[in-house]
């Protein structure tokens, strides 16, 4: 599991129609209105003192821990994504990087359920720099235009964010395989009627084959509502796609007038500010609220949106930093930890947080032959080298520390990718914490964060941390935890020494560049 067995060394915003039962009423209660209230804190002493801190951080929503389903690989995440899709009534909702160029069968579903529903409505969002790059060829936005086309725009809706960082003359002269360096639309949120899928999976064809990520399925209809106001917000602040002519790709990009922010390339500022009154309510915890409750599980909802707020108040970031400084408490000590990235080049003071922790813990990172990078061509054949480099650098840092009995790393890896016909990649990121003493992980934190410099100063991001004391829950969130880890194998300090893993000159000196630059892997 995680701990013996994840062993250490260890404001006029679209809204769809509700329809909440009582029964789903009394198992996903939403704190709009309800006031924080710790999870048994006399009874689990750093428990209850992280969710305290927590609660004034994020909004919180009371959620019975079997109305969260975990799912386990990339096949059955996709079929379970088109099965809901199929079933769906009122509204989807989906928010990601993009969707791959030839997911035509993707499409299919959409393009069925909305035939099969009349009431039901589509709203997709994704990146304007990843979504249109190969124009005028096929492309994410080619893809989706038709269906704009056919159902029309009250009922499919098709939005690409664009980063205000990328304006002026880089925006002339940098080349389209190099531009998304300056920011990205990187949510995932998969809503279906009321649930919502957190993951860190993209939607094309390896992120639903041979690419292992997480997903968690929420089926709480309140939560699902809060995910798709930041779905919506976000779109109102993104250009909108609708069908064009065949010689500029299929589709245009336009900026209506109903949107609620000018737009980000020709008032950059201006842009941040509109967003910054938009979303920086909407992350905050409500004030209001009625008598306090118990509650066995609770999800805060925890988004990262630095680059389109003028005045930045993202939780993602402030809500983990306060999480892992609570291990540094001496009643935390027995306690265990598992952080897990297929990119691992982790913020520095998260990595400090880490190290300082009194708990045993365990790092699980792609190895190079299961980067997505790895063997592709151009300056991207640098970047397998460059994560090894920085791994080990963290090795480093765990001799300096004085941890190297209580902290390991590992390396995952299913085959060497772009040889080996059945090879993964590994895109996962996670935190697991287990309190002192026991067996499973009582937190959780599930979404699309990557945890590096970049996710917490160019790219959107929005995640869920899960808190419980369900031993049910617990349990399955320590058999992930242990998955993960099947294909995985511990790298000391000594196994970067040998000559095949050494990086070249060229790979540290590229490392260094970005670094001054301020850009990030």
């Amino acid at each position: 599991m995680i701990i013996t067995r994840f062993r250490p060394a260890i404001a006029r915003l679209p809204t769809a129609r509700r329809h909440v039962s009582a029964v789903c009423t009394k198992r996903c209660m939403a704190s709009a209105s309800t006031p924080p209230a710790p999870i048994a804190a006399a009874r689990v002493p750093i428990l209850g003192s992280i969710t305290n801190e927590l609660d004034k951080l994020a909004p919180r929503f009371e959620v019975e821990a079997d109305r969260i389903q975990i799912i386990r690989n990339p096949a059955d995440f996709y079929a379970g994504l088109k099965e809901r899709i199929l079933k769906a009534k009122r509204r989807v909702f989906l928010s990601t990087l993009y969707i791959g160029k030839t997911e035509d069968e993707l499409i299919d579903t959409l393009r069925q359920a909305l035939r099969a529903q009349p009431e039901l409505k589509v709203s997709i969002l994704s990146d304007a720099l990843r979504g249109t790059r190969e124009t005028p060829k096929a492309s994410c936005a080619s893809l989706l235009a038709p269906l704009v086309e056919e159902f029309g725009e009250d009922r499919v809706t098709v939005r690409m964010y664009h980063t205000p960082n990328f304006t002026g003359l880089k925006k002339k002269v940098v080349p389209n395989r190099l531009n998304e360096g300056w920011g990205l639309q990187h949510m995932k949120l998969y809503g279906i009627d009321d649930e919502i899928i957190m993951s860190g999976a993209n939607l094309s064809t390896d992120y639903f084959t041979n690419r292992q990520d997480r997903y968690h399925v929420f089926s709480c209809p309140r939560l699902t509502d809060y995910y798709e106001k930041i779905h919506n917000t976000i779109c109102s602040i993104s250009y909108r796609v609708l069908p064009g002519p065949a010689e500029v790709g299929g589709y245009v990009m336009d900026w209506p007038e109903s949107n609620l922010a000018p737009p980000p390339i020709e008032e950059p500022e201006r842009y941040k500010e509109a967003a910054a009154l938009l979303l920086n309510p909407l992350i905050q915890p409500p004030a209001k609220g009625n008598s306090p409750t118990e509650a066995k599980t609770v999800v805060y909802p925890v988004g990262q949106f630095t680059p389109v707020l003028k005045s930045d108040a993202s939780t993602e970031y402030l809500a983990l930093s306060k999480v892992l400084a609570a291990l540094e408490q001496e009643t935390a000590a027995g306690s265990r930890w598992c952080f897990t990235a297929g990119y691992f080049n982790i913020q520095p003071e998260l990595k400090e947080l880490l190290l300082k922790s009194r708990s045993m813990g365990t790092v699980v990172t792609a190895a190079p032959e299961a980067n997505g990078f790895y063997g592709s061509k151009g300056i991207s054949n640098m970047l397998p080298p460059a994560y090894t480099l920085l791994s080990r650098r963290f090795l480093e840092d765990v001799l300096k520390f004085g941890k190297e009995q209580n902290i390991e790393l590992k390396e995952w890896k299913k085959g060497v990718y772009g040889q080996d016909p059945d090879a993964w990649t590994y895109h996962a990121k996670g935190v697991w914490v287990a309190m002192p003493k026991e067996e499973n992980p009582s937190i959780t934190l599930v979404g699309s964060s990557n945890y590096t410099k970049r996710s917490y100063s160019l790219d959107l991001e929005m995640n869920a941390l899960v808190v419980t004391r369900d031993e049910d829950l617990k349990r399955r969130l320590g058999d992930e935890a242990n998955w993960l880890q099947e294909k995985s194998q511990k790298v000391t300090i000594e196994d970067f020494m040998r000559t095949e893993r050494r990086v070249s000159l060229k790979v540290r000196l590229a490392l260094w560049l970005v670094g001054a630059l301020g850009g990030q892997l």
